[in-house]
């Protein structure tokens, strides 16, 4: 029996800053993570309080040495990516690959290059399941 999929909360833009961070440098300590905020940075406590926010939210845990704590996530980069993007296909798109594709390629907005690099990727990935159905 499948287990249902647990829903991944949205992240505010503070929140989703900070997971970017830790997500590239984990395990981290506050001061780690504030060092990587681009000028002006937020002050310590700032950070701090986000830290505990994604922990409430099952986003981040840590492990205690004394008073000191190393964050690390708890939902990966990928996965969070993964359920907010079914998110914004299924809002905007009508949840159709096809009408995303055609938003993008449409209006000139993509190279020629960018085209046809989609265009060998797509090739690749029918080949590889056609592979997988034999």
């Amino acid at each position: 029996m499948n287990k249902p999929k647990k829903t991944i909360r949205e992240l505010t833009k503070a929140e989703e800053q900070v997971m970017k961070i830790l997500w590239a440098k984990q395990p981290a300590l506050v001061h780690d993570i504030l060092k990587e905020f681009p000028e002006p940075r937020p002050a310590y406590n700032t950070v701090s309080t986000i830290i505990r926010i994604l922990e409430q939210k099952g986003f981040v845990s840590h492990k205690a040495y004394g008073r000191t704590y190393e964050y690390f996530p708890l939902i990966s980069r990928d996965d969070y990516s993964s359920a907010h993007f079914g998110n914004f296909l299924n809002s905007y798109f009508g949840n159709s690959f096809k009408s995303l594709a055609s938003f993008f390629t449409s209006g000139k907005k993509m190279t020629i290059r960018e085209l046809e690099e989609i265009q060998q990727m797509i090739a690749r990935e029918i080949e590889k399941q056609k592979k997988s159905k034999s």
